[in-house]
This record gives structure tokens, sequence and C-alpha cells, in this order.
């Protein structure tokens, strides 16, 4: 495909730039926050949307636009003033395993920390900037929103990177809020992480792809890969290394085509 590292990186830096474009958007899963202009607006609607993010990007599109729905459109302005009887109809959604009381539990949450805060930032923040470690500000996310109560089925929505967890989902979210290139894809709301320490988000399929590009000889989809993966990446782009991510997508994308 391509020899060497500066061969490699001239070929990733061509396929992460081919898919890094609006044209990405609308069938992506962060389809649903381009939905919105309101910061609260594209946090919960994009943190809903990652949550939601496994199996057929068109089901998971749909399923997320569904709950902002019902939450007339307008999801921060819902969590704000819906009285606690207009939740019930959020019990009967399913989304593969995630279901009604999972949703009700990060809606509740949501509220909670929005009675607070002001976004969802600082609670990466807060656990981030003690050694500049995403792991760390996940885990201070994840420890936040568990103060509401819940079912505990409820937590494996909500990974741990301290347990091993690969967080796929956390990794894309972060990634829709923190990068800001000016190319109209992911969001750069985010301002208090660094671009430079976002994780790679990865999952099953990046995962073939990175070992077959020599990026990642770890056999696990665990936070050790993610460590390895994206200490690799990098080495190509130390300022922006999760902006391989998109090419990472694109390969695996064009090699089912």
């Amino acid at each position: 495909m391509a020899s060497g590292v500066s061969g490699l990186k001239v070929f990733l830096d061509a396929k992460s730039d081919e898919f890094n474009v609006p044209g990405f958007i609308k069938d992506d899963p962060i389809s649903v926050p381009h939905h919105f202009q309101c910061k609260q607006d594209i946090e919960i609607s994009g943190f809903m949307a990652a949550t939601l993010a496994w199996g057929q990007r068109p089901v998971i599109i749909s399923s997320a636009l569904k709950i902002m729905q019902m939450m007339d459109d307008e999801p921060y302005e819902f969590l704000s003033h819906a009285r606690d009887a207009e939740y019930g109809k959020f019990v009967s959604f399913v989304h593969r395993t995630f279901n009604g009381d999972d949703c009700l539990f990060l809606l509740n949450a949501f509220r909670s920390v929005y009675r607070e805060f002001d976004s969802l930032e600082y609670l990466f923040a807060n656990g981030y900037r003690k050694e500049l470690l995403v792991k760390d500000g996940i885990s201070e996310f994840r420890k936040r929103l568990l103060f509401t109560p819940h079912l505990q089925r409820s937590e494996k929505h909500i990974a741990d990177p301290h347990r091993g967890s690969a967080a796929k989902r956390l990794n894309m979210f972060l990634r829709w809020m923190v990068r800001s290139d000016g190319r109209g894809v992911d969001f750069g709301i985010w301002k208090t992480i660094s671009p430079a320490h976002l994780m790679c988000p990865l999952d099953l399929h990046s995962g073939r792809i990175a070992r077959r590009l020599g990026l990642l000889s770890r056999k696990q989809d665990d936070w050790k890969a993610v460590e390895e993966l994206t200490n690799n990446l990098r080495k190509f782009d130390p300022t922006d290394p999760v902006k391989y991510d998109f090419a990472l997508f694109g390969i695996g994308t064009h090699e089912k085509r």
C-alpha cells in the first residue's frame, strides 16, 4: 500500500483529507448534533448519538433523532423545563440493548448536571486537568453521571477506561466536541481539552485496519490498544492525532465496498 513511515503518513493524510469533509456528515451519527446550533443542544444530541453508535449507521441516526423528536427537537430546553410526567414517553424507547430505563437515566443525569453547570465540558475537563489525560476526564464524567439514581444495567453504556474499556463511543464524542480544523465536520466547541491529548476511537473495524497498517500490535481492542494506536498516530501529527480516525474509517469503508 505505502512503504515506510513517511509513505504511510502521506497515505493516512490523504485518506483523512478525503473523508474529513462536509459530505461525510449526512451518513454518520455526527449528523444528529449537526441539526443544532446551541452548545448544550449539540452536547446532548451528540452524546446520545454517540451512545447509540453501534450497529448500522442509518438505524443509529434514526434512533438518536427519535430521542430528539421526543424532546421536541429542543433537548436543552426540554431538560431545563419539562415536568417529570413528560419523561414517561421515554420508557418505551429501545435501541438494541439500550432501553427506556437507560435513556431516562442519561436524561435525568444531564438534567442534574445542567442545573449545576452550563456545559458537560466541565465534567470532562475537571478530571482531565489533573494530568492532562483524557482517560481521567472520562472517569470523572462517568463518576458524576452515576451520582444519578440508576439501574446497574445502565452503567455499561458509559465506558470506564480505568477498567480497560476502549471507550470508543466516548472518544468519538470527545473528537466531535474538541477538534476544530475548519473543515465543518467536528464542532470544536470545547476549548479546555487539547486535540493533542485526544485518544483515537477504537472498535473492531478500526482495529483491524490499524493492525494491517502496522499501527497496532496488541490483539485486544482495549484501552492499552487505544494508547498504542494513538501514540503511533502522534508520530504523524502530534498536535492532532485523532484526525486519522477519518482515515481508518475511510479505509474500512472502502474495503467493504
